[in-house]
């Protein structure tokens, strides 16, 4: 029996490809380098390979391992069994990670030529016999490899490998630790921020036209469209986020950086989602509402890759892409976003972006951070601050609201407007439960999915709306 054990690196050892990571880490830190890439790939693959990892490396101690598979290897490294990283990528990487995990005894990678396929198969071959090694992989560019092999070995097969490498012998071992893809998928699309669309519907409500079939549709047309360009950022804004996010606390979980959603997978949904938001907005909306989506996708696609870095021009840039959900509320319906709607989004909203920035801070420095945040501006010390801000700002919005109800043109829509004046200690209560919350480490990362999940909240936003309904009739 062999006791050389050869383990594939992209899709196998690791839940991701070591290419594209590379790949937008590049754009990340080097946008302006756009078509140095297009030259570098015109000379071929392995060049195009060391090109990047002449610019960039990745950080392989927060890389997704494959940790079933890592385990078992570590069994057979213990039992002395010969381990062999052969890999596509280029050699630089594939010995720093081969380093880190201390169990590989050779490093077989991309130098001068592009180790994949019928290549790798002709090297191992070549450096150990027909059926002279055991191989573990997970793509059919494997199968040629496997061919080859004593033992065949598989982890996070793609679609179909696993019936075509069984074709070949025996399959030994399986090493599969990805949830269901609709999970992930539904997951990586973050359905559940498409809560935050409903802000469109806030200029229908305001205008007590609920009821107006041809209003309402436009606002659910709307709302989709937002959804669809919204996810499409999201994805973006993972691929770019890689390695911060694997460094959070809960965000190292997202399907991207935990290498459940192949990056490739993910390269596919970002123009259809985005495309089929803008076709879908020219087609049944107005211009204007088609111009602000296009601007909401620019201002995220800003705040992605630079904004978010910026101390306090990121808490005003996400307050501002709440507010624009509202401005395209009042475009896709016609209606007119008045200044005071205007003014309570802004401050409320800049209050909320002050709180998730708070809350990352908080738990930085609890655990004794000092550093400035990963992704971020802001240093640990900075939280208090961030909550003086943030307080004054949820309670300016409290003030626009009560300059709202004392507004004499608030009685033309409101017949008995005196109901109102209850929204305001509301809206004060859950302001100020929501900064005590951030301020004992209680509150999600970010505040508007713990206002939809939570049941205070929850009743709170049912009394809010319960005593407009009062003031109407």
């Amino acid at each position: 029996m062999t006791r050389t054990l050869v383990v594939d690196l992209d899709g196998t050892l690791v839940n991701s490809d070591m290419l594209v990571e590379n790949l937008f880490l590049f754009l990340r830190h080097h946008p302006l380098r756009l078509f140095s890439l297009l030259f570098w790939l015109m000379r071929g693959k392995a060049h195009f390979k060391r090109r990047l990892a002449d610019a960039v490396l990745p950080n392989v101690e927060s890389l997704p391992y494959n940790r079933s598979l890592l385990t078992w290897l570590q069994r057979q490294h213990e039992a002395g069994f010969k381990l062999v990283l052969a890999t596509a990528s280029d050699k630089r990487i594939a010995q720093t990670v081969a380093d880190h995990v201390g169990i590989f005894e050779e490093v077989l990678a991309t130098e001068s030529q592009n180790l994949s396929s019928y290549r790798k198969r002709d090297v191992l071959v070549g450096r150990f016999g027909e059926n002279g090694y055991a191989y573990v992989g997970n793509s059919s560019a494997d199968l040629p490899v496997w061919r080859s092999a004593a033992a065949i070995h598989v982890a996070n097969p793609e679609r179909g490998v696993l019936s075509a490498a069984s074709k070949l012998g025996e399959i030994g071992q399986v090493f599969d630790e990805r949830p269901s893809y609709v999970r992930t998928v539904t997951k990586a699309l973050r359905i559940h921020q498409w809560a935050k669309n409903t802000l469109i519907f806030v200029p229908l409500l305001a205008s007590h036209r609920v009821l107006e079939w041809p209003l309402l549709w436009n606002g659910l047309v709307a709302f989709i469209a937002f959804g669809a360009c919204a996810s499409s950022v999201y994805l973006l804004n993972d691929l770019l986020d890689l390695p911060d996010d694997r460094q959070h606390p809960t965000k190292r979980n997202r399907p991207l950086a935990a290498g459940t959603l192949p990056i490739l997978h993910a390269l596919f949904f970002i123009p259809i989602l985005l495309m089929g938001a803008l076709a879908l907005a020219l087609w049944q909306l107005p211009v204007l509402f088609g111009m602000l989506l296009g601007g909401y996708y620019l201002l995220t696609l800003a705040y992605s890759l630079w904004l978010k870095r910026v101390v306090m021009l990121d808490v005003v840039a996400l307050a501002m892409l709440y507010t624009i959900r509202v401005v395209a509320g009042a475009a896709a319906m016609e209606l007119v976003a008045t200044f005071w709607i205007l003014a309570f989004c802004m401050f409320i909203f800049l209050s909320l972006a002050f709180v998730k920035r708070y809350t990352e801070l908080h738990d930085a420095r609890k655990k004794g951070k000092k550093d400035k945040s990963a992704g971020r501006g802001y240093y640990p010390a900075d939280f208090e601050l961030l909550a003086s801000l943030g307080g004054a700002s949820g309670y300016l919005s409290v003030l626009v609201l009560a300059l709202y109800i004392n507004e004499a043109a608030s009685a033309t829509l409101y017949r008995s407007p005196e109901w109102m004046w209850a929204a305001c200690p509301l809206l004060l209560f859950w302001l100020s439960r929501v900064w005590l919350l951030a301020h004992r480490g209680q509150m999600h990362d970010d505040p508007i999915v713990f206002a939809l999940r939570d049941n205070v909240s929850r009743w709170t936003g049912v009394g809010f709306l319960t005593v407009f309904v009062l003031a109407t009739l």
